[in-house]
């Protein structure tokens, strides 16, 4: 077992950017109660359940003078603390005391996210483009409460 990170916020939205942040929320198979998106063909659902992003990547985008913070960029789980290059498809977490997700994958950058990079450079989130700076998308293995300062511990590879 890894040292624990934590839960910097959780955030949420009825569809759209930004997603606010909540200081509870209960994650399922579908993501987290209270989150909505406006276009599910790319968002949502089970192999996209939640959306994580390491704030020390948020910190390192905000002093390249780019206009992010927490829910900005559309994720659902913002943590610190965790080793974001070992965060990969496959790659379990354990969030708060009963949540367990997997990475399903890296997430697909898009126009929706522009405004917040300056010159409008939303692919500085493509793992293709810029390994290691990506957001990823989770499948909810056990579903449960979440809060606000939870550990989050990477677990080994699923089954």
């Amino acid at each position: 077992m890894s040292v624990p990170g934590r839960i910097v916020q959780l955030s949420v939205s009825p569809g759209g950017l930004p997603k606010h942040g909540v200081a509870t929320a209960r994650a399922g198979t579908v993501g987290l109660e209270g989150d909505a998106h406006r276009n599910t063909r790319h968002h949502g659902g089970p192999e996209r359940a939640l959306c994580l992003f390491a704030m020390e990547a948020i910190r390192g985008l905000q002093g390249e003078g780019h206009r992010v913070a927490p829910g900005v960029l559309g994720e659902n789980v913002t943590v610190e603390g965790v080793d974001w290059s070992a965060v990969r498809p496959g790659r379990r977490l354990r969030l708060g005391a009963e949540v367990v997700v997997e990475i399903s994958r890296f997430t697909s950058p898009c126009a929706n996210i522009t405004a917040a990079f300056r010159d409008g450079d939303f692919s500085r989130v493509s793992e293709k483009r810029h390994p290691g700076w990506s957001r990823v998308y989770a499948r909810v293995v056990t579903g449960g409460s979440l809060n606000t300062g939870d550990a989050v511990l990477l677990l080994g590879d699923g089954v």
